[in-house]
């Protein structure tokens, strides 16, 4: 066994486990047990069980990222006060104030690329199992199973099919055409829900104060840059791991969604929109939605995004 595959070990006992452990539920209900959609659906099980761990990850990751794009701002004046100034003793001021700018608003440039870092190693793991699976089944394999993924177990994966694929095979590694159409169609949906989840956080979630500048763009570099790039590198991974990702990202855009939807970041085209449904709704109970004005004693200058809206009745004459 490989020194990668030995420190992905304990990952690869407990992808395993879910897997098998999710596929006898289903066999019990009356599953086939070398049906292939039981095994899609330990799949399906298996990335939904880690998504559900992640949550506490993503809802940090939403603010992480909300606060980024809030302080953007302060960043640009930042960068131009220290533009042309190449000395030590400068960057590194600049940096500490930058930093300082990062604890103020409660984030850092890494939180939001947290959820998606500590998935690469379950998605490595379960690429692993895959590709194990037949050897396993083989008894050729550096040892004889993987948890409860055992000879018998694999030989039931080896021969389930869905449209005549296995869930091991890869576009690059068979030449059967049922498996080439249906790792295509996986990588297109893999990347186009990719595609959309990104769009969705820097069109909808992105504040027009921190529309233009360096991390916007780079945003939106990357927003087009990753699904190519998954285009690319999806014909090399087994249809089961097609699956696991794509099950993940249509995750990832739901809840994105749910979470954008409902609490936007201020100043965005989403908290317009949430704004908007609030007036709708408060109308349809004949409230009338007015925005609250700051006391005349207060010092501090009016905001102008971000403010809460309170319903008030409609005076009697104007009924």
């Amino acid at each position: 066994m490989g020194t990668f595959d030995k420190i992905l070990f304990p990952l690869k006992w407990v992808v395993a486990q879910i897997m098998v452990g999710s596929h006898k539920v289903f066999t019990f209900f009356g599953m086939d047990p070398e049906s292939g959609w039981g095994w899609v659906l330990s799949i399906v099980t298996l990335t939904v069980v880690i998504r559900v761990l992640l949550i506490p990850l993503f809802v940090r990751q939403i603010k992480a990222s909300r606060s980024m794009q809030i302080v953007q701002p302060e960043i640009q004046k930042l960068q131009k006060k220290y533009k042309g100034r190449t000395d030590t003793a400068s960057r590194q001021a600049m940096q500490q104030e930058m930093m300082a700018i990062y604890r103020e608003a409660g984030t850092s440039p890494f939180a939001s690329c947290m959820p998606m870092l500590l998935q690469m190693p379950i998605f490595f793991s379960l690429f692993r199992v895959l590709i194990a699976v037949k050897d396993i089944a083989g008894g050729t394999y550096r040892t004889e199973k993987i948890g409860p993924l055992d000879q018998v177990v694999a030989q039931q994966i080896e021969n389930s099919e869905i449209f005549g694929a296995s869930l091991s095979s890869t576009f690059l590694g068979s030449d059967v055409i049922s498996v080439k159409i249906i790792t295509a169609v996986l990588v297109v949906l893999m990347s186009a829900s990719m595609l959309f989840t990104q769009r969705q956080l820097t069109m909808k979630n992105m504040p027009a104060s921190a529309a233009d500048n360096p991390m916007a763009r780079q945003q939106k570099m990357l927003m087009y840059l990753l699904p190519g790039v998954f285009v690319i590198s999806g014909v090399s991974f087994p249809i089961g791991v097609l699956l696991y990702w794509t099950t993940s990202n249509v995750w990832s855009l739901g809840q994105q969604w749910w979470v954008i939807r409902n609490s936007p970041t201020p100043g965005s085209e989403a908290e317009r929109m949430l704004l908007e449904r609030r007036a709708r709704k408060a109308a349809r109970k004949g409230l009338v939605v007015e925005e609250e004005k700051p006391s005349e004693l207060e010092d501090e200058p009016k905001k102008t995004s971000g403010q809460r809206q309170q319903p008030k009745r409609k005076p009697r004459s104007k009924r």
